[in-house]
């Protein structure tokens, strides 16, 4: 490999992320980092400013969602990494790449206890709790290998944030004589299925009389194989949050529908064989009531790229450690060409009808309301908050292919993430993008809609507008608990919206909605759609 002419260590980090594929850092600059910032002028990155480090964070998630790429994030010592530990903990949760690259105290000054600016007893120690990894670069030599590592993290294993701090001082220090240049890495593939297991497997598929699949977020990038390994063995396709989409709406086998919810528990209960394929049957999702864990009567086989996440929660029959892709694939080419016959369409049916008889009226006028922006937008990816019609479509709501739809309702279930995370989709996409909110979770990050408006972004705010924390009023309520900090000053939201230079439109009924939608996606700048859920909710009951 050749050797470098003097790079810096900023240098060396803007040029190593750009020959990885990186192409958008978020962050906002501080003293800190202001030497990262000379090196990121001269680069072929891409600089988004939010209004908050969570901004920031949230836009890498939101832009890797949608993307399958990973984004950055530059963040200074202290309070810039605290500001963003909620998104990178949101992240963790629902295996989202990011890269995370902050200073922190020079050496020398670091945990010292004398007060420096902004320093924290532990940095790295603090953002470990919200990384897969976090290391501190006391060493610039170290600088290649610590970078390869976090890239082989982003492709070859269950992803998630990635945490490097980087001393002050050493920013604007040479890298060492004789170290590689900024190149591609060369990443280690992805684990492919144990032969002996996959003929376990194989034979376990072609005796199945009841089988049920379990798709999650890491089989998203293999949805046309899973597609075909549904039809192939008749089987019912149940899809968590993350994995709506790679059964399309409208499929036979397509379950779109949360497993936590009684008659979908029932569907998988009853299957002689259920595969996991890129899930961690977690409970934010699988036992989201609090009723306990599933009592399977068949045979679990869990497919999953981490050993580790295999051996956590529901015990397996069988597992492989693999890439879902790679194992579908291989199962494939081993059961026979027909398909079988296990009555898995009138299986999936029956499990969608029963859900939708027992949603609410408040869930069936937020599925309405996602089914809606889903048909006028065809090419639309919906970023959800902690509202209750995302609540709603968790529970029941199907899209047309992956990465379309995504929320931080589950897993580590933080407000304010919509706004950042749909602008960040549409700069990894350039399609229409709709963030869905309440106007509780709106007043989290509400500056963000200033970044948006900045970057041109034709944002979509459907702001479910309840004046309050409604879901948690009812919440409470059904335990006789006082409703206390539930009810909000409700700002005038189209008001605010003007101040952004931004769009806006109040809604009082569903068909006011469609037109309203187009609109908005014709526009160079964000538009906010104020929804009275009254009126929403009185239309539905009609």
């Amino acid at each position: 490999m050749s050797s470098l002419s003097p790079l810096t260590v900023a240098d060396y980090i803007c040029q190593s992320l750009s020959a990885n594929g990186i192409d958008t850092v978020f962050g906002i600059p501080g003293v800190h980092t202001v030497e990262l910032y000379r090196a990121l002028a001269d680069s072929a990155l891409r600089h988004v400013t939010p209004r908050n480090e969570q901004g920031a964070g949230f836009m890498a998630d939101g832009y890797a969602r949608a993307s399958g790429k990973v984004a950055a994030c530059f963040t200074i010592t202290g309070p810039g990494l605290t500001n963003i530990a909620t998104a990178m903990g949101q992240a963790l949760a629902d295996c989202v790449p990011m890269l995370v690259i902050s200073s922190v105290n020079p050496t020398g000054r670091m945990g010292s206890g004398q007060g420096w600016l902004h320093e924290l007893p532990d940095q790295r120690a603090f953002a470990a709790q919200v990384s897969v990894f976090s290391h501190t670069l006391l060493d610039p030599a170290e600088l290649p290998q610590v970078l390869a590592r976090a890239f082989a993290t982003f492709h070859s294993t269950r992803p998630g944030p990635v945490h490097i701090e980087i001393p002050v001082n050493h920013f604007t220090t040479d890298m060492p004589e004789g170290c590689p240049a900024p190149a591609r890495i060369p990443l280690p593939g992805r684990p492919s299925p144990d032969s002996a297991r996959l003929a376990d497997l194989t034979d376990l598929c072609r005796t199945a009389k009841q089988p049920v699949i379990l798709a999650g977020g890491g089989a998203a990038d293999a949805a046309a194989l899973l597609q075909s390994l549904a039809e192939r063995l008749d089987a019912p396709m149940v899809m968590t949050c993350n994995g709506r989409g790679i059964l399309p709406d409208g499929h036979d086998l397509a379950v779109p529908c949360s497993p936590a919810l009684p008659p979908v528990r029932r569907l998988i209960e009853e299957a002689d064989l259920i595969l996991a394929l890129g899930t961690e049957i977690g409970p934010a999702e699988y036992d989201f009531y609090n009723s306990g864990a599933m009592q399977p009567k068949g045979r679990l086989v869990r497919v999953d790229i981490d050993a580790g996440r295999i051996m956590r929660g529901a015990k397996a029959d069988l597992g492989l450690v693999s890439d879902t892709g790679l194992a579908v694939r291989a199962l494939l080419d081993m059961l026979p060409a027909d398909n079988a016959e296990t009555g898995g369409k009138s299986r999936a049916a029956a499990a969608r009808e029963a859900v939708s008889a027992v949603t609410s009226p408040m869930y069936l006028a937020g599925q309405k309301l996602l089914a809606t922006i889903r048909d006028t937008l065809p090419e639309v990816i919906v970023a959800g908050d902690s509202a209750q019609p995302v609540y709603a479509a968790m529970m029941h709501f199907g899209t047309n292919r992956p990465r379309t739809w995504f929320c931080s309702a589950t897993g580590f279930g933080t407000l304010g993430y919509a706004v950042s995370a749909a602008t960040g989709a549409w700069l990894a996409t350039g399609r229409p993008v709709v963030a869905l909110v309440g106007d509780g979770g709106l007043q989290f990050n509400l500056g963000e809609i200033a970044t948006a408006r900045e970057i041109g972004c034709p944002l979509i705010i459907a702001l479910w507008n309840n004046k309050g924390y409604f879901e948690i009023k009812n919440y409470m309520a059904r335990r006789d608990i006082p409703t206390l900090g539930v009810d909000l000053f409700t700002p005038d939201f189209g008001l605010l919206a003007t101040g952004f230079d931004c769009a806006t439109e109040a809604l009082v009924a569903p068909e006011q909605l469609s037109e309203a939608l187009i609109a908005a996606a014709g526009r160079t700048r964000p538009t906010l759609l104020d929804i009275d859920e009254a009126g929403f909710l009185a239309a539905g009951e009609k």
